[in-house]
């Protein structure tokens, strides 16, 4: 098994963290990962992205064009990536910060309203986690508990206090999407 995805946004939305602590999951399960994340230098408000591949096997690059699933926090990330996700995979975007949502019928479409739901936990700081939720609800390419050994990890211990917030905001999102029934011809 190998998942290949990338997570964009505008800097300081926590693209990178979402990437960061999916690898720190896959790391804890004895998988291989490689983590490459990209931003401009003006970083909060400009904007980010990361790839991030999980795989039972040795990664031969990190470098990839076509992704199997695309999370996007803003417009601009799905503009520049709806076109690279591979046909049959996912693109997951947060509906409170798009006006046009995707259009391509060959990949899987899934939306949440993050920004709203995390007005609702009182914390938009924890936006990525909602949408990272959502992310493993659609792949499930770690455990849960995995995901929480790595939010610990990445994390600063500092904000440690903040982690069952983080925590719920998580299982927000990944309560919050509904999988298709795949239909088999």
């Amino acid at each position: 098994m190998t998942h290949e995805a990338i997570f964009s946004g505008f800097g300081g939305q926590g693209v990178l963290t979402m990437g960061m602590i999916l690898g720190y999951a896959a790391i804890f399960e004895g998988k291989e990962v490689t983590w490459m994340p990209s931003y401009g230098p003006e970083m909060r408000g400009g904007t980010a992205n990361c790839i991030t591949i999980v795989s039972d096997e040795m990664i031969s690059s990190p470098i990839i064009s076509k992704f199997d699933t695309v999370v996007a926090l803003n417009q601009p990330s799905i503009d520049k990536f709806e076109p690279a996700v591979k046909p049959g995979g996912n693109l997951l975007y947060d509906t409170s910060t798009t006006l046009k949502p995707p259009t391509r019928s060959d990949i899987n479409i899934y939306s949440l309203p993050a920004g709203e739901i995390a007005v609702e936990l009182k914390n938009t700081k924890v936006l990525n986690m909602i949408m990272l939720g959502a992310f493993l609800k659609i792949t499930n390419v770690v455990s849960i508990d995995s995901i929480w050994k790595g939010l610990a990890s990445v994390l600063p211990e500092r904000y440690h206090k903040l982690i069952p917030l983080n925590q719920e905001a998580f299982m927000r999102g990944y309560n919050a999407i509904t999988l298709k029934e795949l239909v088999k011809v």
